[in-house]
């Protein structure tokens, strides 16, 4: 196999494109196939760093993960950084060029054709060509390369400047599996009006389906399967079961959320005598939501996310985490009776993290001309930090050390941060009395580091919790995705997904009317 290729559709957001994209990445690599994610524009507030300094969708860094490879730029050339209802930053090739409308982004849709109407080209429609070059440097170098597509491949209104689902596999040749949703109801009306709704060039790739979430008996299911590929000429590749305990959650991104698995999972008690709650506070525009993930991987640590001051008043450690509005969420939390909260907790000795955009909301001041374009911002007060927003973004991969363990993290912020004073440095930012606070995204997947803070918590919040002295967030991380592989591998048309990857779409797939102009 030299160079193959695939794209994973989904008939909707949320349809499960994500997780099977990373569940046939990694079993393509249990195989020994030298195989790579990509796809070409993600919409996401949850990014990571690569190596090499480059911000990309966290979703193709998990991906990259299940293949066994290094995430790289090339996965994800286009991530879409919603600051609002209507505009995003755009980060091409791991770097923010800007930020911009949707309208700028897709272009002014016009009048349809059939009036002799024109449009205004936009940006994406620019990105085409850098898109492909990604995709087919990709391809030389691996085996073969598993596409992502974006929400639905039917959304007719941005056909014409679509770079991530028809788009591109018209523009690179590639066969295309839809993925369906069977859990929300009417996957056979969405699979079957998902084809109908594409141009006969579109439809002549899409050369079959999978069923996703499905519960219960499959042989119920099967009389369904057999009309829809008798009304469509396309079989259906395999039904994937609802797999509990994945604790995988999807927003035009894969988020490898350990939650799902400790809240189902009653055979993990407290390693001590009591539990630890964590209460997350759900900041608007919230980013990288995804550094609680390592804690809820803990026995006896209960993770909930809550907008209540009582409930964050209750709590034995409060996170605030990152956030794409730094200012806007500060003035959320004072409207919400939450600032109050995290005060009262700091008087009272209580735990408080901040991370990053949180870690900016605990300080005292906030210069802002480039995000919000505020000026000048009183923060929360609770930490001896002043922070001024540069155009320039940091994007980094620190390594360092705290609490007499080692740490690995990444940063992604504009935010510049003054440290002056605290009880003691945390890593790059401070502790002061029972509140911390740091830019480093992921630190707390370091284990021991995680065991060290957990402790400290513990003992500030009165708690007798132990932290469990074997749990390997990497290791559990893993066997998420091995999960994601076996459900390829035991409930898929494996043989048919190899065919499609290596030859392509077959020739003659009939057209399903009316089809799109």
């Amino acid at each position: 196999m030299t160079g193959g290729g695939l794209l994973i559709a989904g008939t909707t957001s949320d349809a499960g494109k994500s997780v099977v994209t990373a569940g046939v990445c990694r079993w393509l690599a249990r195989r020994g196939v030298k195989v790579a994610p990509f796809k070409a524009q993600n919409m996401s507030l949850n990014s990571f760093v690569t190596r090499e300094g480059a911000e990309i969708g966290r979703a193709q860094a998990m991906q990259a993960a299940a293949a066994g490879v290094e995430p790289s730029a090339l996965m994800n050339p286009v991530l879409l950084k919603p600051g609002g209802d209507r505009s995003s930053q755009v980060v091409l090739l791991g770097r923010p060029v800007g930020e911009m409308s949707a309208r700028g982004y897709f272009g002014d849709p016009g009048l349809p054709p059939s009036s002799g109407g024109t449009r205004r080209a936009g940006r994406r429609e620019e990105l085409l060509e850098t898109v492909t070059g990604c995709l087919a440097e990709l391809r030389r170098t691996h085996d073969a390369v598993i596409c992502e597509g974006a929400g639905s491949p039917a959304e007719i209104n941005l056909r014409r400047t679509d770079i991530v689902n028809m788009g591109l596999a018209r523009a690179a040749r590639l066969p295309v599996v839809v993925v369906g949703d069977i859990d929300r109801g009417g996957v056979f009306a969405s699979l079957f009006g998902t084809t109908a709704l594409l141009a006969p060039g579109d439809q002549a790739l899409v050369a079959g389906y999978l069923v996703n979430k499905f519960r219960g008996d499959v042989t119920l299911l099967e009389p369904g399967l057999e009309m829809l590929c008798g009304l469509t000429g396309r079989p259906v590749l395999g039904v994937l079961p609802y797999a509990h305990g994945l604790g995988i959650d999807e927003e035009d991104g894969l988020r490898l959320s350990l939650r799902g698995t400790v809240r189902e999972a009653s055979t993990a008690p407290p390693h001590g005598r009591d539990v630890l709650r964590v209460a997350v506070v759900p900041v608007p525009l919230m980013s990288n939501f995804t550094d609680v993930d390592a804690l809820a991987a803990e026995p006896g640590v209960v993770v909930r996310f809550t907008d209540r001051p009582e409930e964050l008043a209750d709590a034995d450690l409060a996170v605030v985490p990152g956030t794409r509005g730094t200012v806007r969420a500060l003035a959320w939390l004072r409207e919400r009776g939450l600032a109050g909260a995290l005060a009262r907790r700091a008087a009272e000795g209580r735990p408080v993290l901040g991370i990053c955009g949180g870690f900016q909301m605990l300080g005292e001041r906030i210069e802002d001309e480039v995000e919000s374009r505020a000026g000048t911002v009183d923060g929360l007060g609770l930490l001896p930090v002043r922070v001024r927003f540069e155009a320039e973004k940091t994007l980094a991969r620190p390594v360092g050390e705290a609490l007499g363990e080692r740490v690995e993290g990444y940063e992604i912020h504009h935010g510049v941060a003054e440290v002056d004073g605290g009880d003691e440095p945390f890593l790059e930012g401070c502790r002061t009395g029972s509140v911390w606070g740091t830019h480093w995204h992921g630190s707390l997947e370091s284990d021991g580091f995680r065991r060290a803070f957990l402790r400290r918590v513990a003992a500030d919040a009165g708690r007798a919790f132990v932290p469990a002295p074997d749990t390997s967030f990497a290791a559990l991380r893993e066997e998420q995705l091995d999960r994601l592989g076996d459900l390829v591998e035991e409930h898929a048309d494996t043989a048919a997904l190899l065919r499609l990857i290596e030859g392509g779409a077959p020739a003659g797939l009939p057209f399903v009317p009316p089809g799109a102009p």
